[in-house]
């Protein structure tokens, strides 16, 4: 889920700046006039002759309001309106830089992704009587009993693919999320590992809030989604794909949320790896509506992953619609857009068409590249 905490994120940085403040020998001018702190006028002097003014109670009403409408005192409610702050400009010309950024972002991570399964499928075929020789040696010593390196290994084996994926990104969010636990790099977290389109960073945070979570529980919950689907995803896109698909679907759902505050004026930090996960959650659902799904606390009651997808759609639409502030449900929306586009068009209109760049990075290779001059009339061997 993409939480908007800006009450939660600015308790982080508002006492040292009241701190420092304070040590600087005043207040800060926003605490002075929440807190009716006013340099008092200077009264004026009694006159000599007290039976000129009238009685305090026969004074007519058009002096004080003649009083408070002078331009030499202000009305209270004019001064507020002029200490109060200015709201964050709408200016949509903002919006030109993370749009370059998404574009050129995604298309660097398809493009390494192909290169990657490239250079795997290459691996795998080098390595293969690497292996063969490793699992003759086993046999021919095998290791103690009760080895540490060997069980973390076996377990290591147990998982799915997606699983072994999805345990980095996991490792990542929670280096991220204790990072969020030093006082003294809360300042740099709230800058770079959280979005808002009126930051004077704009770029980094749409792909570093995606790792990023201040709650436990909200770490907790996005992980155990993302560790639900890692096996249908990966088997279904493959490793190197389903990391583009990830990567892409982050910054792509930042951008969404972006342009959803910009249009609705309803600014604030967001952070969290939701808007990507619905990318994985909607690209499964879409490509297996049929499947059966249950929510971890109810097993009982079962649903197709097709009304799941629904579902949340709706609630996301109506977040959107009504105001709803506790999550950024337009991030929501736009990784769940993402994830039905790339499994309906996507995956033919980038994957499959990523061979003419594969066969200018073989080019490449074959010629002197890193790691090239040995694979020379090799053929390129692919998955879906």
């Amino acid at each position: 889920m993409a939480w908007r905490s800006c009450s939660v994120l600015l308790r982080l940085t508002g006492e040292d700046v009241l701190r420092s403040s304070v040590r600087a020998g005043r207040w800060p001018h926003s605490l002075q006039h929440r807190c009716g702190f006013r340099k008092a006028a200077r009264k004026p002097e009694p006159r000599k002759v007290e039976e000129d003014l009238p009685p305090p109670h026969t004074e007519s009403s058009e002096v004080p309001v003649q009083r408070r409408t002078s331009p030499s005192s202000p009305s209270p409610s004019t001064h507020r309106a002029q200490q109060a702050p200015p709201s964050p400009p709408r200016a949509f010309s903002r919006l030109f830089r993370p749009l370059v950024f998404t574009v050129g972002f995604t298309g660097c991570s398809f493009g390494s992704a192909a290169i990657w399964q490239y250079e795997s499928v290459k691996s795998q075929v080098r390595n293969f009587f690497n292996d063969i020789r490793a699992d003759w040696m086993e046999k021919m010593h095998p290791p103690k009993r009760g080895d540490v390196r060997r069980q973390i290994n076996q377990w290591w084996s147990s998982l799915s693919e997606g699983q072994r994926t999805i345990t980095g990104i996991i490792a990542a969010n929670a280096v991220v999320f204790c990072c969020w636990r030093i006082p003294s790099l809360q300042r740099t977290m709230l800058r770079y590992f959280t979005s808002n389109p009126t930051s004077k960073t704009l770029c980094s945070p749409m792909l570093l809030s995606t790792f990023s979570h201040f709650s436990f529980f909200h770490m907790a919950a996005n992980m155990y989604v993302l560790w639900s689907f890692s096996t249908s995803a990966v088997s279904m896109l493959g490793r190197e794909q389903f990391l583009a698909v990830y990567l892409s679907a982050g910054v792509i759902s930042t951008f969404v949320s972006y342009v959803s505050k910009m249009v609705t004026g309803r600014f604030g930090p967001s952070l969290g790896a939701s808007g990507a996960i619905m990318t994985i959650l909607a690209a499964v659902c879409t490509k297996m509506p049929d499947a059966k799904l249950a929510i971890i606390f109810l097993p009982m009651f079962t649903f197709t992953a097709a009304n799941a997808l629904k579902a949340i759609i709706a609630m996301d639409t109506a977040g959107l619609v009504l105001g709803w502030t506790f999550f950024d449900h337009a991030a929501h929306l736009g990784g769940a857009m993402f994830g039905i586009w790339y499994v309906l068009f996507g995956h033919e209109l980038i994957w499959k068409n990523r061979e003419p760049f594969v066969k200018l990075w073989h080019d490449w290779r074959t010629r002197g590249g890193p790691g090239g001059g040995g694979d020379q009339g090799g053929s390129i061997v692919h998955r879906p």
